[in-house]
């Protein structure tokens, strides 16, 4: 079966990053056994060469994604994404954007353990130190009930920086402050996400890596990643308020 080419962002010696759309695997996963598709296959027929990933993002969410071209990038990268993981070694910097339910503060930050799984239940699990920061874009005000006190329903596009790399970190952390990710089956309000999906027509999970900073790892220089959201988060600008 023919797959339509996955953007490249970057290519050089050492690395490969693309632009991954919101609905394809980073990798084949006993969690999605019947997917058929995935992005280290195809970049391996696209490529005719074979690549590493050194993180993964979501099923659901799109935005930029590095890839290494051997293996020794990949396990020095494979360490800087684990420290950054736990919020050491500073090499690494990620930026999101989201839409949350509701109007949370302007900017703040969440400093709260999570579970080391979030597919079981979290008591007994080790609770692993997690940070994520954010500051809201727009405030948006649709003309939706989706609460009975209330005749539209508020959501925000925020941006957000996650400082350190737990699994779900974002999609936890704004469940935690009241705010779930629009379009999270996991973590998020179910018929809220039908109804916003009905009224704009789109349904997925809002969450999409927007940027990714980190030095190279074979010269050092500064590396910035940048994949521009889908047309689809345009149509959030009709109820910007």
């Amino acid at each position: 079966m023919a797959h339509t080419p996955l953007p490249l962002i970057h290519q050089d010696a050492q690395l490969l990053a693309v632009h991954k759309p919101a609905g394809l695997l980073v990798h084949r996963s006993a969690l999605d056994a019947q997917a058929d598709d995935d992005v280290v296959t195809r970049l391996r027929r696209q490529t005719s060469a074979p690549v590493w990933p050194v993180h993964r993002l979501d099923k659901g969410t799109s935005g930029v994604l590095l890839l290494a071209r051997d293996a020794g990038t990949a396990r020095a990268l494979g360490g800087w994404f684990g420290a950054a993981s736990q919020g050491e070694a500073r090499r690494i910097d990620k930026r999101y954007l989201a839409l949350v339910r509701g109007w949370p503060a302007e900017a703040g930050e969440i400093d709260q353990p999570l579970a080391r799984d979030p597919e079981l239940p979290s008591t007994g699990q080790p609770q692993l130190p997690a940070c994520t920061r954010w500051r809201v874009l727009q405030r948006l005000l649709l003309p939706l009930a989706t609460d009975g006190r209330h005749a539209d329903t508020r959501l925000a596009l925020v941006e957000v920086q996650p400082l350190t790399g737990r699994r779900h970190q974002i999609r936890r952390h704004f469940k935690a402050l009241a705010h779930p990710l629009i379009g999270d089956a996991t973590h998020g309000k179910g018929p809220l996400n039908r109804a916003v999906a009905a009224q704009v027509g789109h349904g997925r999970l809002w969450l999409h890596a927007l940027q990714l900073s980190l030095p190279h790892p074979a010269t050092g220089v500064p590396l910035v990643l940048q994949a521009e959201p889908e047309s689809a988060w345009q149509a959030w600008d009709r109820w910007a308020t």
